[in-house]
């Protein structure tokens, strides 16, 4: 079994409605490409900053499939990537991604940060 102990997922969110994502859209070409330039290199120097707490980088997120006891279904979420980081506490995780790229330059949301807990009777 994995030791999950001080270990974080961390979920990136945010809806293509949201205020932020219009303002987005709106963006002339180039400001929006001059934007992920600038967002892009805010992101790698938050991953080197916590390189040594990244459990595993994640990833984006393509389209979501829901399964259930009525089969499949294609939907939308506002899930649009992850990661998992190692911290001494759930604040201390949490406080990794103050002012994070996804919201402070992109048009996410808001990143939410959970603990990982072991598998019951595991």
């Amino acid at each position: 079994m994995t030791d999950n102990s001080n270990t974080y997922l961390a979920v990136f969110l945010g809806s293509r409605t949201s205020p932020q994502w219009k303002a987005w859209e709106a963006l002339s070409e180039a400001d929006r490409k001059a934007r992920e330039q600038q967002g892009m290199a805010a992101w790698h120097a938050w991953v080197n900053k916590h390189k040594d707490a990244i459990a595993s980088m994640g990833g984006p997120l393509g389209k979501t499939k829901r399964v259930d006891n009525g089969g499949i279904t294609d939907i939308s979420n506002e899930m649009g990537a992850f990661t998992v980081v190692r911290a001494a506490s759930h604040e201390d995780a949490a406080r990794m991604f103050e002012n994070h790229p996804h919201f402070a330059i992109f048009p996410g949301e808001r990143v939410e940060i959970m603990p990982v807990l072991p598998i019951p009777g595991g």
